[in-house]
């Protein structure tokens, strides 16, 4: 795939607070790439950035191959859905839909032509007469991407658009996209904290902190693969320990010796240790690594979720078998499961991350 967006050294600050800091990416043509963080890492002024409606303080945009720094938003082959739908309430919905191509001064038989094919694509057709209104939240956010659609852009911005979805309708509409994108062919840029969005819908995430690429791969890559503790945290639920590497495929972890894959952390290093809870497995104790005592259960329902207290640390566990509260149970984890990090030495490089 084609690079179609190229961010170089994007700084950003307001009122002091830098929001982004020295900040390189790029996205390929036809990439569902998904901005995800907690609120204040910077996902939506760098989509703002993308989309015009910020500039960067220092630092270029390059859109195939232009520097479109300085261009205004409606000069771009960009269009953003936000989260807050903002149709038009005295339109109906075919006006919505078209008010864009009538800006661009687009024929009626063409405006009425896109407008049929988009309200086919989002699986609306026969909502032209119709108030948004009288439409539902996810039927609402429907109109909203066939606006954005029928400008027929190479990129399609959605900051949290569906954030005010419930949950049924959200992952629904998570499936919708993923088609949408299939079928049109162009490049997603999708903000959201929702790590479980992320994971379902991109091909490629990048995980940000305080104005800070973390890391940058696919949903497999980050989840499966983290880089530091922060990305191991922030997707998914995950044991995080403070460990001794004593020497290459072997590590203390509180205060027990694990066989683990990883290599070229020299010896007797302090390491960050990340083990999900999927992959602690509980063994009858004596057959255990460390033994422990399941202190907490809940059913959720294609797992048990339990916690259990071993060597002065509270495990998560996810397992399709049943321990009751109590049961004495030993701790086993694969090799192969064992994610060793280094340790970051400062505050300052816990946020950089893999920006260093």
């Amino acid at each position: 795939m084609n690079k179609l967006i190229d961010l170089q050294h994007i700084t950003k600050t307001f009122d002091s607070n830098t929001v982004l800091d020295d900040m390189n990416l790029y996205i390929r043509e036809n990439e569902f790439l998904t901005l995800l963080g907690p609120s204040g890492c910077g996902k939506t002024t760098t989509l703002r950035i993308i989309g015009g409606f910020e500039n960067p303080d220092s630092g270029s945009v390059i859109f195939d191959g232009q520097d479109i720094t300085s261009l205004a938003p409606n000069k771009r082959q960009v269009n953003t859905v936000f989260q807050k739908y903002a149709l038009f309430p005295h339109m109906d919905i075919a006006e919505n839909i078209a008010f864009g191509l009538k800006i661009k001064n687009k024929s009626k038989s063409y405006i009425d032509d896109k407008i049929k094919y988009a309200l086919k694509l989002v699986n609306l057709d026969g909502y032209e007469r119709r108030m948004p209104d009288s439409l539902s939240g996810g039927q609402q956010q429907r109109i909203a991407i066939a606006r954005a659609i029928v400008n027929e852009p190479k990129v399609l911005l959605l900051d949290e658009p569906l954030g005010a979805l419930d949950l049924k309708l959200r992952q629904d509409m998570q499936y919708e996209l993923i088609r949408l994108k299939n079928e049109l062919g162009i490049t997603f840029i999708y903000v959201t904290h929702d790590q479980e969005e992320a994971l379902t819908m991109s091909d490629t995430i990048v995980v940000m902190n305080q104005g800070y690429i973390q890391q940058i791969g696919t949903p497999e890559d980050i989840y499966n693969e983290p880089e530091n503790a922060f990305v191991a945290d922030f997707i998914g639920d995950s044991n995080i320990l403070d460990s001794i590497m004593i020497r290459d495929e072997l590590v203390e972890i509180l205060g027990a010796r694990f066989a683990c894959v990883d290599t070229g952390f020299g010896e007797n290093t302090p390491v960050d240790v990340v083990i999900r809870p999927e992959d602690v497995e509980l063994v009858e104790p004596e057959k255990g690594t460390i033994q422990g005592v399941v202190t907490h259960i809940i059913f959720k329902g294609v797992h048990y979720e339990m916690e259990v207290t071993a060597n002065g640390f509270e495990w998560l566990v996810h397992s399709t078998r049943m321990f009751a509260v109590g049961t004495k149970v030993g701790i086993h984890v694969d090799p192969f499961n064992i994610q060793i990090m280094h340790k970051p030495e400062s505050e300052d490089e816990e946020a950089v991350g893999v920006n260093e």
